[in-house]
Order: C-alpha cells, then structure tokens, then sequence
C-alpha cells in the first residue's frame, strides 16, 4: 500500500528568502542583516544543521529537501543533476571556494559527488541575482565554500555509518587553529553493493496452467544489478592571518571514484556477462589571498582542476571472453586566475570590480567496436579554451529603504566576440516591523556550448551560438523576529525567462545525435520558502523550512520538422511543480527530523504523449530520523538512526531506474574533547 503525504505548508504563501538567517537553537535568537552588496539579491543561504545532517548524504541529497531545486538522479552514487527554473543541469553555475567546477566538457556538475560534509557554506542565487557572481546561469548559481574552525585548539571527529545494501559510510576531521595560524583535513570515505530489491514493473512473466496455458501474469521481483561502488575524498586547508588584514588561504580537495552504472529494467542479460564501469580522479586545488581594510578590500584566487574519467562497458562474447565495446578516456585541465576588489567611500555606496581568466584542455578519446567489421575504432578530440570575464558593479543605498544595484559583465570565449551581460536590481523595505522587502531585477545572460557540444565525435557542431536568455524577478518578503523565541519569515517570487538557441541534441540522418541551437523556451512560475523557528517551553525547540515551485517551461520555438509535436509541451524531465519540507524537533539531547520532497509528473519525451514510457508518475519522499547526543568528560558521542522512504514507495527519477524502498542505516560520531 502507498501513502502520499500532503503537508498542509503546501497551502501556505511561502517564498524565497534573501537575508542571512542566524540562529542558535537552544535560545533561538534571531539576528536580521540587510547588506548593501546584496541589495535585490533573490539568495537561499543553507545552515550547517542542513549540510551536516549525515556523512551519507551528498549535495544532491541536501538541495532535493531543501530547496524547490529540481534534482534529476539515477540513484545513490549515480550522476545527480540540478536545475533550475526549468532549465537543464547546464544552466546551473556552480562555484567551490570561488572557482567553477562545472565540466567544460559537459556543461553540467554531478552533486553526488560532492559529500554534504565536505562543506561549509553554501547558497543559492536564483536568475539575475547570479550575474553578479558569474555569467552563464541562465537558471542559477550554486555557490559552495569552505571555512575555517571557530574555536582554536584541536578540533577531531569520526563517525561511522552502516545501512542497508552492504552501504558503510566514514568521516574524520583533524583540525587545528591558533591565534594566526589554522589547518584541517577531512576525509570521507562509502561504500555499498548498492543490490537494493524492486518490483520492475517493466517485466511481465506468465503464469501457465498444467496445459501450458497462460492464466496470468506478474510482475517480478528483481535486485539492482552492477550498482556497487566506493569515493573517496580527502580535503586538506591552511589558512594564516597576519592581523595587518592580509588573509591567506590554500584548499586541495581530492576525489577517487570507482562505480558500477546499473542495469535497466528492461536489460534481460546477466549480470555476469558484462562489465558496466565508470572512474574517476579529480584534484582541485584553490589559493586564496584577501587584503581587507575599513572600507576597502582586495582580492586574488589561483586554482588548478585536473581529472580523469574513464568509462568501460565490455560484453561476453558467448565464449567466456571480455569484448570491449567502449572504452571511454577523458582528461581535464583547467587553470583559474582572480582578481577583484571592492571600495565603499561611503556606507551607502558600494564599487566593485572583479576579472577572470580560464584556461581548459581536454583530451577525449573514446574506443568502440564498429558493428560493420568488429574492429575497434578510436574516436575523440584534444582541445582547448580560453574564457575571460570582466565585471564592474555599483550598489546605492540612497535612503534606508531604498537601494539599488547594476552589473555589467563581459564574457569572451575562444576567438569570439565579447559578449555584454547586464543585470540591474532593485529593493525597498515596505514595513521595518514586519521586516517586510519587496525586490525586482531584469538581466541577460548567455551560456557559451560546451566542448562536446562543439567537438565530440561523431556529431560535435563548431557552429553552435551560444545560448541567451533574458529574466524578470519581482518578489516580496517578510521576516517575523521580534517576538521572543519565535520566528517566521517568508514571501513570494515570481520570474519569468525567455532562452534562445537552446542547445538540443537531434539524431540525424547519419545514425548519430548531433546538437543543433533549435529551441526557443519560455519559462516562468512563481517560486516560495517558508523558514520558521519557535520554543515551545525550555528545551523543545522546532524549527522548519519550506518551499515549493510552479515552473512551467515551454517550448516556444518552431517545428524542426512535420512530426515534431514539442511546441507548446513542457520540456522533458522537467517536473511543473516540485515541493520541499524539512522539520527538525529538539527536546534536551533529543533530534527528531522529518524531511518530505515531492515532483510533479515528469514527461521523458518531448511530444509530452502520454504512454507507459512517456511519462514518469508523481513522485514523493518521506525520510525520517532520530538522534541522541550522550556527553561525557574526555569525549561525546552522537547517536543517530536514519530511515528513508519511509512508506517503502516503489518510485523512479529516470525512466527504467528504480529506487531503493525503504532502508536505514546507522551513525555513531565521536568527538573528543580537548
């Protein structure tokens, strides 16, 4: 039996929240900010009690259930996407410690790959607020950073998980800091044979009756097959601060990954007669150096990428014998250069400057079996780009109520013109009491073709034009603090997106896909966020965030061909409604959190036809868990049992990819004290 949750928060007018929320649970005090180089910003800032919730969960896992993010997954441990705003995963920017890791090669960053643990700090900039960070997201920005220790001396932690599905998950953290100096290494370290069970409602298998007569039929009982896999991370940080103003900093974050990719449903083969595997090692090394004084500061960041993936499918050729029919090598460099700074002559006025140089090669070289001769052919290319970016903004905060901000960015990509992206914004406090902004902005952005999209053999187009979109936020908001122990704040956004040369892979008449600038998407939708906190009476505390987003996103272009019936249809994998709920109870050393995400149907074909394989249903998420903190003289111990889906849902992300059902696991995490 299914149970489908309703929270009644979904009735509620709950929007996105753009000021710094600061709180401290056992008193829960509340502290409001309005700072003048976020004036008009859209922005979700996430706390540590969301990003620390288990070493088990990684980035993916944390915006699915809070946020109104659409998080497109194939699984634990399997290639995790996020959109915004109807857009793709390509449209996402994402930043660690000030440098962009998404692939030049494919546009997009896998946030199953980044731990939850390994970060500190991270935030959410919708549309135009992201121009002022970086160009290209023509949805958003996922800003992720680390920071150093709070308190000086040694700060050590461990904790062990262990699940279902043969799944171990370790972290430990070694740190130390004194009056100048600081220095911390993480590692995280899962593992799982990922062999979850599920009904493949893809299969059918008969039921005969003595006379070989079919009488009926089933669904069978099967368990996910080639899905085990292991990471690896290890962050290591120093930081030195002169106290002359002169902050120095150096992260190296280092990644090995080994995963098997599962099985379809609807692959009838053994699991032992082929080898389904990807790799990968990614370094990223960032150094940072930050010069404050009173009303000026500067900047630089150098950072280094390097990775290797390698991709390996191989079948039984029926006599025992391993054929390779792909064997897939990608190397990625990438070098960053940074510089910026920021004057304000005066409290109400805020310059900033800040210029960018990217450097990327990638080699790719992809081995097959042709079909025609059984013979082994190497494709791929060896390429590479220069990407520069200049940007100049003003912010003025003219009277208390009133402020306003505009950026002009210059993008430049290989050999091609310079490309302008302007963004302006605006806000004003309607009420002081009831911490009551009402917000607006326009911008255009552009998003250069990936290096696949221009060179990837068979099918890269050189050709390609860079995708541009133009958007329109206007919001309110609302922020509740004055009352003791209490706090509620919320509002509503709307936003509105028209992207041109949206870039979309086509097969052609050649047998291969190739990627062509054929669609012109309207997207639009009101997006909301509910953060509560209350004390119901000394040590119970609640606290309470949610969210919810109606995002159309239309294809408004012409038909490519007679047949094409996407015009007019909402984009595939795009859900129109997503929703988000967290709730987290304290009482004493107790934690109760409950956690609920839902996607609306989800069309995998662009026709948007309603048929077993053209749709995807309604999807919902129900995860629980319960925590108990023991304190003790030379150390404390956390103890914490976690329980996804909770109602055992038999559900899928991705066509013909089924989830786990209901499965635990459990944590013990020791902190010494020093």
């Amino acid at each position: 039996m299914k149970y489908k949750i309703y929270p009644i928060l979904l009735l509620v007018p709950f929007i996105l929240n753009g000021q710094n929320r600061h709180y401290n649970l056992k008193e829960v005090t509340f502290e409001e900010r309005r700072p003048l180089k976020e004036i008009g910003v859209v922005k979700v800032k996430f706390d540590s009690l969301m990003l620390k919730e288990n070493i088990a969960l990684s980035m993916a896992d944390i915006l699915a259930y809070n946020s109104s993010l659409f998080v497109k997954n194939y699984g634990r441990a399997t290639l995790s996407t996020v959109s915004f705003r109807g857009t793709s995963s390509s449209h996402t920017q994402v930043l660690w410690n000030g440098i962009p890791i998404n692939s030049p090669m494919l546009g997009m960053t896998d946030f199953s790959q980044i731990p939850s643990y390994l970060i500190d700090d991270a935030s959410l900039l919708y549309g135009s607020s992201s121009v002022g960070e970086t160009g290209g997201g023509l949805g958003g920005l996922v800003s992720l950073g680390t920071k150093e220790q709070e308190d000086d001396g040694f700060d050590v932690g461990y904790i062990q998980g262990a699940g279902s599905f043969r799944t171990f998950d370790e972290f430990l953290r070694i740190g130390y800091k004194n009056d100048k100096f600081s220095t911390r290494t993480r590692v995280v370290y899962s593992s799982s044979a990922n062999d979850y069970s599920y009904t493949n409602y893809d299969k059918k298998v008969n039921i005969y009756d003595e006379n070989k007569n079919i009488i009926g039929q089933y669904h069978p009982k099967e368990k996910n097959r080639s899905g085990a896999f292991y990471d690896f991370h290890i962050l290591q940080e120093l930081w030195y601060d002169n106290h002359k103003g002169d902050l120095f900093s150096l992260k190296a974050w280092y990644m090995n990954s080994d995963r098997e990719l599962p099985l379809l449903t609807t692959d009838y083969g053994s699991d032992i007669a082929f080898e389904n595997k990807q790799r990968e090692h990614t370094l990223r090394i960032v150094s940072s150096w930050n010069h404050r004084k009173s009303n000026w500061q500067i900047n630089a960041n150098i950072g280094y990428v390097n990775s290797w993936l390698g991709y390996d499918y191989k079948r039984d050729n029926g006599s025992g014998e391993m054929i390779i029919m792909t064997c897939s090598r990608n190397k990625i460099n990438s070098y960053f250069l940074h510089a910026g700074g920021e004057y304000s002559p005066v409290h109400q006025l805020l310059f900033s400057v800040n210029a960018d140089v990217r450097r990327h090669n990638v080699n790719n070289t992809d081995k097959t079996l042709s079909s025609s001769n059984n013979v082994n052919v190497i494709d791929g290319y060896d390429r590479g780009r220069t990407e520069s970016s200049f940007s100049e903004s003003v912010k003025w905060q003219p009277i208390d109520r009133f402020g306003i901000s505009g950026v002009l960015r210059e993008e430049i990509y290989g050999n091609k013109k310079p490309i302008l992206i302007p963004a302006i914004t605006l806000d004003g406090v309607l009420c002081k009491r009831l911490g009551l902004v009402t917000r607006a902005s326009v911008s255009k952005n552009y998003r250069f073709p990936s290096l696949n999209d221009l060179y990837f053999f068979p099918g890269g187009n050189p050709d390609l034009k860079s995708e541009k979109g133009i958007t329109y936020d206007v919001g309110v908001s609302y922020n509740l603090s004055k009352l003791t122990g209490f706090k509620l704040s919320g509002g509503l956004n709307w936003f509105e997106s028209w992207i041109d040369d949206w870039i979309l892979w086509l097969p052609t008449t050649k047998g291969f896909f190739s990627p062509e600038n054929v669609k012109k998407v309207h997207s639009y939708g009101i997006e909301t966020n509910l953060a509560l906190g209350f004390a119901f009476y000394k040590n119970l505390f609640l606290d309470m965030n949610g969210s919810y987003s109606w995002t159309p996103s239309i294809n408004d272009g012409e038909p490519t061909s007679p047949a094409d019936k996407s015009v007019g249809k909402q984009l595939p994998y795009i859900p129109e409604h997503s929703s988000s709920i967290t709730g987290r109870l304290t009482w004493r050393q107790w934690a109760f959190q409950y956690k609920w995400c839902y996607y609306s149907r989800r069309y995998t074909m662009s026709s948007g036809d309603v048929t077993l394989s053209g749709r995807l249903p309604v999807y919902y998420m129900n995860n629980v868990s319960l925590e108990r903190k023991l304190t003790f003289k030379k150390l404390d111990l956390n103890l914490k049992l976690a329980v996804n889906n909770l109602f055992n849902e038999d559900y899928v992300s991705i066509l013909s990819h089924p989830m786990p059902g209901i499965n635990f696991e459990f944590f013990i995490g020791i902190l010494p004290k020093f």
